[in-house]
């Protein structure tokens, strides 16, 4: 960062003395929150964030970034500093008196490097022994959040992506837990939709006593879902048997709940040999959970004139995309869609959640692009104000009260 040009003990005559701050956030969150005090000081004119950063060691051991951000937003507007170097300057001496920081220096363009006071990391020290690693963790703007995390389907192996989910939300969670946040971990499982009539026909037909047999009657459950997925591609009677097997599940009959009932036990057994070898705690809340929430979040969206008739589907026209989403099928049936809707309505009104955070696979990103933005511009459009949903390549982040970087207010 260039040698240091000036150097300033900390703090300032015109701040009033600034506690030691223990138990407020991490370190670098109490550097962040003294920096904000120091910028708001030495450029009240400009709102800008803090950028703390980790140093190396050799010059410090935080660092301050802001200097030639702000010099570039006040120059050339009648400004009493020179340089970034300047601004630097006037950012170590505004920095707070406090027992944090043991001293201040300025280098190169304005970079204000920050050392940490011994004594004071001692006690930090001294803190923790006593009271817990968690003296130490990072204060959030959030309370409650829903991770939606490995989600597998029911009768189908559990593949990379999966596992890259699994162990991706759950490390989310731990972090989100050691930092005082409820985290509510939901395994969004398929266990719902039309292969499951596909599977309770095929178990029905080759073993009629399959009540007697129990797990035995299906072994395999890959093997089984293969031959039973044969039988309906090439068998139209078998197929259309399989389509009334949905329709009666889906109404309730009996036999056919035991069966898939039975169906997702053995599944739901074989993803447990996985979570507990990798130490992953989850609750489930599959597809079958919001469906009898579909309705009325779906009635909702119409009432508000947003579910649009398509080739006699219902849909939702999104801006910006050519196919709109679709969350009634033309036989009347729901799909992955209207499913979501109806998780997010759940999470949002009965789970409360403030941030709900999606780890999926980015073969998924049309669809989470498509569902994110019609709800902000249909039943969230309040509440939205223009904020993009942030994302990456294997996760959404649906955060629903504002902060820094959210996207959704709750309601």
């Amino acid at each position: 960062m260039g040698d240091e040009t000036s150097t300033s003990a900390s703090g300032s005559a015109q701040e009033p003395a600034a506690p030691a701050m223990q138990g407020a956030g991490s370190v670098k969150q109490q550097i962040s929150n003294l920096a904000a005090l120091s910028l708001r000081a030495t450029v009240p004119e400009v709102d800008v964030e803090p950028i703390v950063e980790v140093c190396t060691g050799k010059f410090g051991d935080y660092q301050c970034n802001n200097a030639m951000g702000l010099w570039s937003k006040v120059k050339g507007s009648g400004t009493s500093f020179k340089n970034p170097n300047a601004i630097g300057q006037a950012i170590a001496k505004n920095l707070p008196a406090c027992d944090v920081i043991e001293s201040a220096s300025v280098a190169g363009p304005g970079f204000v490097n920050i050392v940490l006071s011994k004594s004071w990391v001692a006690k930090r020290i001294q803190d923790m022994l006593v009271n817990g690693i968690k003296t130490w963790a990072p204060i959030l703007p959030v309370k409650r959040v829903v991770l939606d995390f490995s989600s597998p389907n029911i009768a189908k192996e559990m593949h990379v992506g999966h596992l890259r989910s699994t162990i991706i939300g759950d490390t989310l969670a731990r972090m989100f837990e050691f930092s005082n946040v409820e985290v509510l971990r939901r395994n969004h499982v398929g266990d719902w939709g039309t292969q499951f009539g596909m599977l309770i026909e095929f178990l029905f037909e080759k073993f009629p006593n399959w009540e007697e047999l129990g797990s035995q009657a299906i072994g395999d459950l890959q093997v089984f879902y293969k031959a039973s997925k044969q039988r309906f591609d090439e068998d139209a009677e078998f197929k259309d048997r399989a389509q009334q097997a949905v329709v009666r599940l889906q109404g309730g009959e009996e036999k056919y709940r035991a069966a898939w009932k039975k169906i997702c036990e053995i599944s739901r057994n074989e993803f447990d040999q996985v979570y507990k070898l990798l130490d992953v705690q989850l609750e489930e809340k599959g597809e079958s959970f919001y469906n009898p929430y579909i309705p009325q979040v779906l009635e909702k969206l119409s009432s508000q004139g947003l579910i649009e008739e398509s080739e006699g589907a219902r849909v939702l026209f999104i801006q910006g995309h050519q196919i709109p989403l679709i969350v009634v099928k033309r036989d009347g049936g729901f799909n992955y869609a209207s499913t979501d809707l109806a998780a997010l309505w759940y999470r949002l009104n009965v789970e409360k959640a403030e941030w709900i955070i999606y780890v999926t696979d980015v073969g998924q990103q049309q669809h989470f692009d498509m569902f994110f933005k019609g709800c902000q511009d249909g039943w969230l459009a309040s509440r939205s104000k223009g904020k993009e949903v942030p994302k990456n390549e294997s996760c959404w982040v649906w955060p629903c009260s504002w902060s820094r970087w959210q996207a959704l207010p709750n309601s």
